[in-house]
């Protein structure tokens, strides 16, 4: 491990032993430098570029490839970025630093990524960092769109970079799990069982639904195209980066903001946040988890902080060798699903949503065929009754609906909630020996910071207000019905129990026997006792 940096009190700057000149910090390495972002759009691209515009004030220009949609010129679409929420400090404390992010019109899936010539030129001429996060991160997505987006996007990505004159850093931002079928995974490239180029040929020339039924054969051991396809991609990378500077970075779970721009900020239902907003509205109660197992979450900004270090680090070192930096929290802030899902609970139960209908419990288990009974009783046949009733009142019924894409999202997590990695972390800690204490401060990554019980109150929060569009001044009367909800709950737990108990006894002979003889043994003993 490297020697961290240390002060030279007569110059008062910092000083890295590794190193040859003094300490350049994260904003002075940005000062003036140009950068370009694939997948700007996207839920860390738009914490990135945020960051970037608020912590690296000297920034030169922020090139976003941005592609035209529903009717929307890239412009159209730049300045609803730039007015959403996540930007609210920018805009009113240095809004002008917004005009240093220009579209570049173009689709990941195209060739030479649908650049024009011109825009080419002009990153070609400009640029000096590369940061590439666009991806498709749905789970069931077909093999063939996961290789053109996630291998193709990326292999032509190199190619443009390769023409770059000045290019200094490349970020592939991947995941943790392209290696699932791995128990622990080292912060290196393993080697795929095919060739990449190999698979992109397929693609090319078999038709889709001979894709489709070749798909569960070619992934193997690994649960969707998704992980595959990262996996494919950074083998390419080694392969193809040639001489660039580039650094891979893999974030597990990625979810709400900790602390910036805004503790708790979230816009997509991705991972684990639809299901725990099912649970705070009572709609979700039971789920196949091993519930000690650990559950690797990561939050947003701290993953882009690592992003915007590992550039600097990639780029002031001047090396060319590839490094992994496995953003997790499971090696140094451990966290199981049972206490993910207890915390969640936790916090819905102390900020409850509005249109809560029903108190939210949640069961974590491994037992099949007791998950499908109780899902049934309690997600299904309480979905039937509200559509019937909503169908009487002429209304749309979507509770069965509903519930279908609960279901369809949990199977789609379901693999990540049953299965445990060790991840290693060595690269990451070692990197936070390499800045100062005001970048560590700046662009905090350490994930030993993380508390958890206050982190979750916040993320419930931010889903409540970011995603759910919920006025915080309805939480009040939110909690009042909570209180209520909960009364009901437990009188209906007691109302099942005195049902469930007078039918069995109505059934069977037996059970009326065993409680007769249960209660003169409770009165024979109460007789004893002398204040009877």
């Amino acid at each position: 491990m490297a020697t961290p940096p240390e002060v030279d009190q007569d110059q008062n700057i910092y000083v890295n032993f590794d190193s040859k000149g003094p300490y350049i910090s994260i904003p002075q390495f940005y000062a003036g430098r140009s950068v370009f972002i694939t997948g700007g759009t996207g839920f860390m691209g738009k914490v990135l570029v945020e960051k970037l515009l608020r912590s690296c004030p000297d920034i030169k220009n922020i090139y976003l490839l941005m592609r035209p949609k529903r009717g929307q010129e890239v412009s159209m679409r730049l300045n609803e970025l730039l007015n959403s929420p996540l930007f609210d400090t920018i805009r009113k404390e240095k809004p002008n630093e917004l005009n240093k992010v220009t579209p570049i019109c173009g689709d990941i899936t195209l060739h030479q990524l649908g650049i024009s010539e011109s825009d080419q030129t002009l990153l070609c001429r400009n640029v000096s960092v590369v940061f590439h996060s666009a991806a498709t991160v749905k789970f069931d997505e077909k093999l063939e769109l996961s290789v053109k987006i996630n291998m193709l996007g990326t292999k032509r990505l190199v190619e443009l970079c390769h023409r770059m004159l000045n290019l200094d850093a490349l970020v592939h931002v991947s995941t943790a799990y392209c290696n699932c079928d791995r128990t622990e995974i080292q912060e290196v490239i393993y080697k795929t069982p095919y060739d990449p180029a190999n698979i992109i040929n397929l693609i090319s020339w078999l038709p889709e639904d001979v894709l489709d039924k070749l798909t569960p054969l070619l992934i193997g051991k690994r649960p969707n195209t998704y992980t595959f396809t990262k996996a494919l991609t950074e083998q390419m990378l080694l392969e193809e980066a040639g001489n660039l500077p580039v650094a891979i970075v893999r974030p597990s779970i990625v979810i709400a903001c900790f602390s910036e721009p805004a503790a708790g900020w979230l816009d997509n239902w991705n991972g684990p946040t639809a299901i725990i907003s099912a649970v705070g509205n009572g709609l979700f109660r039971t789920i196949i988890c091993e519930k000690d197992f650990l559950c690797d979450v990561i939050p947003v900004d701290i993953v882009i902080n690592l992003v915007i270090t590992a550039a600097w680090r990639t780029a002031t070192t001047k090396s060319r060798d590839m490094k992994i930096y496995n953003c997790v929290t499971s090696r140094q802030q451990p966290i199981t699903w049972g206490e993910f899902v207890g915390y969640s609970i936790q916090n819905m139960i102390r900020h409850p949503m509005e249109g809560v209908i029903w108190y939210p419990t949640g069961a974590l288990r491994m037992n099949r065929l007791i998950n499908a009974v109780q899902g049934y009783f309690v997600h299904y046949i309480p979905a039937y009754f509200l559509d019937m009733f909503a169908w009487a009142m002429g209304k749309k019924p979507i509770m069965i609906k509903i519930q279908n894409k609960l279901e369809k999202a949990v199977g789609c997590l379901e693999y990540f909630t049953t299965h445990q990695w060790r991840f290693t972390d060595d690269n990451v800690r070692e990197l936070l020996t390499h800045m100062n204490t005001s970048d560590r401060n700046t662009f905090q990554f350490d994930v030993t910071q993380i508390d958890w019980d206050t982190y979750f109150e916040r993320y419930i929060l931010g889903l409540r207000a970011f995603l759910c569009k919920q006025n915080p001044k309805t939480l009040p009367s939110s909690r009042k019905k909570m209180t209520i909800l909960y009364s009901v709950h437990q009188m209906s737990k007691i109302l099942i129990v005195i049902f469930t108990w007078r039918f069995l006894m109505a059934r069977s002979k037996k059970i009326r026997d065993a409680w007769s003889g249960i209660l003169r043994i409770i009165l024979q003993t109460l007789s004893l006792l002398p204040f009877f």
